[in-house]
């Protein structure tokens, strides 16, 4: 029985129609109960959907789009004359409740723009975050904003990390999720102005997290907390930065192995090892960026992105809305609001 349907932009991303059909024949493996809307190229898609089973064929419907977003196109571009784009229909099919959740591995601008023109930020929230997870010693993190917002104010670095902990406890399963923000040292002094306000807010309100203060970059990685907040220019590089590093490490070390034939049979000896610590860098494990802030679920997967890598975006997306991502970022925000209209209550009586 089918319990939840996923739109997905079929032309978007660097890897084509095909590499999307093939995670959409992964994510029906793992999902069995899960149907798609398919948007795109008809001509294209439909001999992709039907030359695989029957029964993978039967859950995907394809909706034809004649164009598509490119790339280098601009937000402003696409809002204007992107009606009859894959992506734009993607997210339409979520504003009209056709389906519970988006995907798309197309230019992130233009998704945000079509996405928050189209779906609106829910009632309190100033600015939509991309969320990630994050790899860490201790398993996963998440952390946001990754490129949303260039900059960020005080308050907008609080309603992050309440969207931010409400996804960790919907989907990472955290009870009482521990918060900090990324700062240029952990002392109370340290920061400019947006983020020490924030922490002097977060400091005060009581929602369900355990907020730590601040945190520096290498305690990402550690795991130190299970959500890491900052604007989306810090977030985004450092983002950018941890990927280049595990691919400089993988090289380093497949040149390692290859050098010589003693290298080449540790590699063997120790092969079981070296595919752990393959799997756990590989960032197809944790793909897709995930649209917080909105009302609707949109999960944006690297442009790059391969079947492998696609599919879990898909796997995200479907956790997503099974979580009910939305209504426990509404509900904390709400209490959020009800706490700052005590305070502003109380300091008026007292004046």
């Amino acid at each position: 029985m089918v319990d939840l349907t996923v739109s997905v932009d079929a032309m978007g991303g660097d890897a084509g129609p095909g590499a999307i059909v093939a995670a959409l024949a992964r994510s029906t493996v793992r999902h069995p109960d899960v149907r798609f809307l398919l948007h795109g190229d008809e001509a294209q898609l439909k001999p992709l959907v039907t030359r695989r089973r029957a029964k993978f064929a039967s859950k995907v419907e394809v909706r034809h789009c004649p164009e598509v977003v490119r790339m280098e196109d601009k937000p402003s571009q696409v809002l204007r004359r992107g009606r009859n784009t894959s992506m734009w229909h993607t997210i339409e099919a979520l504003q009209k409740g056709k389906a519970q959740v988006a995907v798309s591995a197309g230019n992130t601008g233009a998704l945000m723009a079509v996405s928050m023109f189209q779906l609106r930020t829910l009632d309190g929230i100033d600015r939509p975050a991309i969320a990630a997870l994050w790899p860490t010693r201790r398993g996963q993190s998440v952390v946001l904003d990754v490129g949303a917002n260039v900059e960020s104010d005080a308050q907008q670095l609080v309603d992050f990390a309440i969207m931010g902990e409400a996804f960790a406890r919907a989907v990472l399963g955290l009870e009482r999720p521990s918060v900090a923000l990324l700062n240029v040292g952990s002392e109370d002094m340290k920061g400019h102005d947006a983020v020490k306000n924030a922490a002097h807010t977060l400091r005060q309100v009581n929602l369900p997290m355990e907020f730590r203060g601040f945190v520096e970059g290498d305690d990402i990685a550690e795991g130190t907390v299970d959500v890491v907040v900052t604007d989306g220019f810090t977030g985004n590089i450092a983002l950018k930065t941890a990927e280049g590093t595990a691919k400089l490490v993988a090289g380093f070390l497949r040149a390692a192995l290859y050098r010589s034939f003693l290298g080449r049979l540790g590699g063997i000896i120790a092969s079981g090892a070296l595919k752990t610590l393959r799997r756990k860098l590989d960032p197809r494990s944790a793909n897709g960026g995930i649209f917080l802030g909105l009302n609707g679920i949109v999960v944006k997967s690297h442009g790059g992105a391969d079947s492998v890598g696609f599919a879990s975006a898909l796997d995200m997306a479907i956790d997503m809305a099974r979580a009910d991502v939305m209504a426990k970022i509404a509900a904390d925000h709400d209490a959020l609001s009800d706490h700052q209209v005590r305070s502003a209550a109380a300091g008026t009586a007292l004046a």
